[in-house]
């Protein structure tokens, strides 16, 4: 499922147009987003947590000379499925 066809979903089920949807979801992307850029996690009741993990300083190598090189700390956001979202996987 692509942003499009999520507006659509969006618009049926809460029986809004589709311009409202794709700024009600663009809207909840951007509060997620601001909120992992100020270091806070996004907990959604049932669905899950948006998290975002510290990635420490590591060794790698680039595959084309095999040289070694120092790959920078990083941040990257996490995601931790909550027990309704497991249990309807399963």
């Amino acid at each position: 499922m692509n942003k499009t066809e999520l507006v659509d979903l969006i618009a049926d089920k809460a029986d809004i147009s589709k311009a409202s949807a794709a700024r009600a979801l663009d809207a909840a992307l951007a509060g997620i987003t601001a909120a992992l850029q100020a270091g806070d996690q996004v907990s959604l009741v049932g669905f899950g947590t948006f998290a975002v993990k510290q990635r420490a300083e590591r060794q790698g190598r680039n595959p084309k000379t095999g040289e070694a090189l120092s790959i920078a700390a990083s941040r990257a956001p996490g995601f931790k499925p909550g027990k309704v979202l497991r249990d309807a996987l399963n």
